[in-house]
């Protein structure tokens, strides 16, 4: 048996215990665990007390993490309900996102905080699709108007800077003009794959024999969405573009097949315990690990790029939200503006794209996650207050889910 050491993997793993349990015990800090787990990585890792630090173990489930997570965000992607004017206005909007994200990075780049304006771009571009649900569920405003007005501005954000970044910022050392080809080829492929999954859930023979496996020891149907998650990534990292790409388009290919979940309602809770139970954690706990926080303190230059990255975030994605501001109700465009600001795990995937290929600093890297950190703790919160106040009478009768919302959806 080769020499391998679990003893980091188990304080990781102690670290993934403990954040939620934490947290738990103070149900009205409205902290996600995500951030306490970036927390105490950075307290145990190298940046802090040095006691844990990241091996193959630990990197290996880190990078089926990364995975994981993305597939999950590709997951929550329903392209049933992007219907009507309201996704082309998302569109539009993150397209306004980018060209403000570009000139930020050219103006951080000409302060020498990045060898590639177009990478912080496509960095600050990006929201989280994970992080906004669970707050407009809190806030009983998923199915209104201004809740689907605002996931598809973060569906749009999310996969426009998936993409980016993988067409964009691959390793793989070919040409855009290369990689856009392997890009076509390998979303013909997808389609195709897509294509003949939705063939097989009308096979009834199969049909019959995955329900009768799905919740047994072999449980099938899990097995097939892994399948379908390690196989998406495999095509992506043989055409040269980055894997988390295949791990979202996974995502949006169960998402889209799986349209009737009434014979296997627990098939998502089962894909959420691998994910958010094991693996997950283990890549935000190893982002924490890795993260140079002690850079950040080398002068006060340096720190001030945290809240000048957060306040590049909130402008970003706070000028586009104005599209939006029919569809949303004009008093709750600045809650919709604070939810697509909050971003951290695909700033956490850009920053360690940025430092393996030398585009950005580990100190500039830090500095990102940071404000991504505190974009997390800060904006959810005070998006909620603000979607929690009552309407004036005139704005909820405009807002009642009837004939508006079927309009747009």
């Amino acid at each position: 048996m080769p020499d391998v050491s679990f003893t980091n993997l188990f304080f990781v793993s102690l670290i993934a215990l403990c954040a939620p349990l934490l947290l738990g015990f103070f149900p009205r800090l409205r902290i996600p665990s995500v951030v306490v787990s970036i927390a105490v990585g950075i307290v145990v890792g190298p940046s802090g007390l040095g006691l844990v630090s990241v091996d193959t173990p630990v990197r290996i489930l880190s990078l089926l993490g990364l995975a994981f997570l993305l597939f999950l965000s590709g997951l929550e992607i329903d392209v049933r309900r992007l219907r009507g004017h309201v996704p082309l206005l998302a569109l539009a909007g993150y397209g306004l996102a980018l060209v403000l994200a570009a000139l930020f990075g050219l103006a951080f780049a000409s302060l020498d905080w990045t060898r590639s304006p177009l990478l912080l771009a496509v960095t600050l571009s990006a929201s989280s699709l994970g992080l906004v649900v669970p707050v407009l569920l809190d806030a009983g405003e998923a199915d209104s108007s201004t809740g689907l007005a605002v996931i598809a501005a973060a569906s749009a954000a999310e996969f426009g800077a998936v993409m980016l970044l993988s067409l964009l910022f691959s390793g793989s050392g070919a040409s855009v003009g290369g990689r856009v080809i392997s890009l076509i080829v390998f979303a013909a492929l997808v389609a195709l794959i897509g294509v003949v999954t939705a063939m097989a859930e009308r096979s009834r023979r199969l049909i019959r024999v995955f329900r009768r496996l799905q919740d047994t020891t072999a449980e099938l149907r899990v097995r097939a969405a892994v399948a379908l998650l390690i196989g998406f990534v495999a095509l992506a990292e043989r055409f040269g573009l980055e894997t988390i790409l295949g791990a979202f388009l996974a995502g949006a290919i169960v998402s889209a097949v799986d349209r009737d979940t009434t014979t296997h309602p627990r098939f998502r809770v089962k894909l959420d315990a691998i994910g958010y139970g094991f693996l997950v954690p283990v890549f935000f706990i190893t982002s924490g690990l890795q993260l140079d926080l002690r850079g950040l303190f080398v002068s006060p230059s340096v720190l001030l790029r945290v809240p000048a990255f957060l306040v590049a975030l909130l402008v970003i994605h706070g000028v586009p939200t104005l599209l939006l501001r029919r569809a949303v109700g004009s008093p709750r465009w600045k809650a919709a503006a604070l939810l697509l600001a909050t971003s951290l795990p695909l700033i956490v995937t850009a920053t360690q794209i940025g430092v393996s290929l030398g585009l950005l600093s580990s100190v500039n890297a830090a500095a990102l996650v940071c404000a991504g950190v505190l974009s997390t703790l800060i904006f959810p919160v005070s998006a909620l207050a603000l979607l929690r106040r009552p309407r004036p009478p005139s704005e909820a009768r405009r807002s009642r889910p009837s004939s508006m919302c079927e309009g747009m959806w």
